[in-house]
């Protein structure tokens, strides 16, 4: 386990802290606390953090220029202007499903976004993941516990992604211009051990960083699913990294207090701060989502 420089980027607890992302264009890194229904905005260069109210639960965006974000939402897409906050729905997602919402997603090279749903308490197979395409979405994967780890090789010709309930990471061969599977899922590796595999990102060179749930780490893997690296996070439930910052090579890690009794939350006391790891990590922007 490697203990590299740590600092807390903000010590308001999520409740469950996921879906960070990083827009360059502004040093902006953004994440949700999906139960509290909350958007935070962090200035990096002032260390300014501001804390949006959506009026929903949400779990995820993406960049789809200056002006606009698309949020992830339980009951659907979201249009939101990013100078007031303001939301429009741009199309429902398991809208007529109050059990499920959305989890984990992300954005492929091409500006497809992959976007994961699941049960609101993880019942088996309740979930799906689904890619917005060209204004349009489709599922992909059905039947999915707990959706995580969506992300991409740097050429866009692999896709991952897991379903934590199974402790399974699953490579996909991709249409690297559409985004879009042209092949089955393979198990690329089996989890075993303390913790689950959450929320996982890609490097410049394909190497996969994820977030070991209940481990209090970050785990990084080869692309034939080699572990290589375990970064130590100071809370025991880490859930997302993004790369942020100049060079991209820092580590931004939300975390959450989520099932935690009292006695627990004593034990962890840093459970749901987002941190930053001086992890010498070789980043690669997000993309932006392409609304057709």
């Amino acid at each position: 386990m490697e203990q590299v420089p740590t600092s807390v980027l903000s010590d308001d607890p999520c409740h469950l802290g996921e879906g960070p992302t990083y827009d360059v264009t502004t040093d902006t890194a953004w994440w949700f606390d999906i139960r509290e229904g909350r958007l935070f905005e962090a200035q990096l260069g002032s260390g300014s953090i501001r804390v949006h109210a959506l009026g929903r639960m949400a779990s995820a965006l993406g960049r789809i220029d200056a002006e606009r974000q698309l949020i992830v939402a339980e009951d659907g897409l979201y249009i939101r202007k990013i100078a007031d906050g303001a939301m429009r729905l741009l199309c429902p997602l398991e809208a007529d499903n109050p059990a499920t919402r959305s989890n984990d997603a992300r954005v492929h090279p091409s500006g497809t976004f992959w976007i994961g749903t699941m049960g609101r308490k993880a019942e088996a197979g309740a979930g799906a993941i689904y890619a917005f395409h060209h204004g349009e979405i489709s599922m992909l994967f059905p039947r999915i516990s707990i959706p995580n780890s969506i992300c991409f090789s740097p050429d866009g010709a692999t896709g991952y992604f897991a379903d934590t309930a199974r402790a399974v990471l699953y490579a996909v061969p991709l249409n690297p211009v559409t985004g879009l599977p042209r092949g089955e899922p393979e198990v690329l590796l089996r989890h075993t051990g303390v913790g689950g595999l959450d929320g996982s990102v890609c490097d410049a060179d394909g190497q996969i960083w994820n977030a070991c749930w209940g481990a209090s780490r970050i785990d990084v893997y080869s692309p034939q699913g080699e572990r290589l690296r375990s970064l130590s996070v100071p809370a025991k439930q880490a859930s997302c990294p993004a790369f942020v910052g100049p060079g991209l090579s820092r580590l931004l890690v939300t975390s959450a207090w989520q099932d935690m009794d009292a006695a627990a939350r004593a034990a962890d006391p840093q459970a749901g701060y987002t941190f930053l790891l001086e992890a010498t990590a070789r980043g690669r922007a997000e993309p932006d989502v392409k609304l057709a």
